[in-house]
């Protein structure tokens, strides 16, 4: 399993952690996210899943589960040190994950195939390493300039 972990989540991740982040703590939420979202393969097929599809098989209480099981990994990388922005974007994965989830009969398919831990751990180790990008439409690289114009009174 370790390897087969590190195989899957480590490809997406370019940069260098750096020294300060606890690397426990990483291998901590790869093996959640793991567990949660890509433990077992279906035969047959190249689709993985995990734990989080057939906890939340579980009407309501289910997904209340699952999607606190995932909060882990917000809380952790808090810690870590991660910014706002990226805990806001982790927090929409999980809600996404926990709506989807929450559909009768469709809800455990979608919980197979949005993997929210794994985007989550993935958002963590962009940030740390540095390969965070801003959107285009959110965010920019160099402020814009503001023009104020002011028109004086005419007597």
């Amino acid at each position: 399993m370790s390897r087969d972990l590190e195989a899957r989540l480590d490809e997406t991740f370019d940069g260098d952690v750096p020294d300060s982040v606890d690397e426990a703590a990483l291998d901590r939420l790869k093996a959640v996210a793991y567990v949660m979202d890509e433990s077992v393969r279906v035969p047959g097929t190249d689709v993985r899943v995990g734990l989080d599809p057939l906890v939340s098989a579980v009407p309501v209480v289910g997904d209340v589960i699952s999607g606190g099981l995932s909060l882990y990994i917000v809380v952790e990388s808090a810690y870590l040190g991660v910014s706002y922005a990226t805990l806001a974007r982790m927090l929409a994965n999980i809600a996404i994950d926990v709506g989807g989830g929450a559909i009768p009969f469709v809800g455990t398919v979608f919980d197979a195939l949005w993997k929210s831990n794994v985007r989550n751990v993935e958002l963590l180790l962009d940030e740390l390493g540095g390969t965070d990008q801003p959107d285009s439409v959110t965010e920019s690289t160099e402020p814009e300039p503001v023009m104020i114009e002011v028109d004086e009174p005419a007597d």
